[in-house]
């Protein structure tokens, strides 16, 4: 199994940035791409943005393109999300999830997930 902990998230302004950590363990080897979800109250989980582990090629929802990033620490098996511009419709409670598998990661339906961490955008 791999373990994934989520952090960095918190409270900021609109037009604010945050970035966002996600430190995966245990069996690492399997993974192959890693995300970034989120899931605001009374909505469903939506994906974000994910990284194919390999080549660090990116992948992103059309709300957050041109103002989140999705970045990659391969040495140490992390995986960040840089948010600018943030926008009251952002905040939501973001989740890391982790694929072993090619299928899994084209259809987004990662196996593995974090706690989650809060992100809310006042205004």
């Amino acid at each position: 199994q791999v373990q994934l902990v989520e952090s960095g998230g918190g409270m900021v302004q609109v037009g604010g940035s945050l970035r966002l950590s996600c430190a995966a363990s245990g069996r690492t080897d399997s993974i192959i791409g890693m995300g970034w979800f989120r899931q605001a109250p009374g909505k469903e989980r939506e994906f974000v943005a994910a990284i194919y582990w390999s080549g660090g090629l990116t992948y992103y929802s059309d709300s957050v393109k041109g103002r989140f990033t999705i970045s990659r620490d391969s040495a140490k098996i992390i995986v960040y999300l840089q948010m600018n511009n943030l926008k009251p419709e952002d905040t939501a409670v973001y989740l890391c999830g982790a694929a072993d598998n090619m299928s899994d990661f084209a259809r987004r339906r990662y196996r593995n997930w974090g706690q989650g961490t809060q992100v809310t955008v006042s205004s």
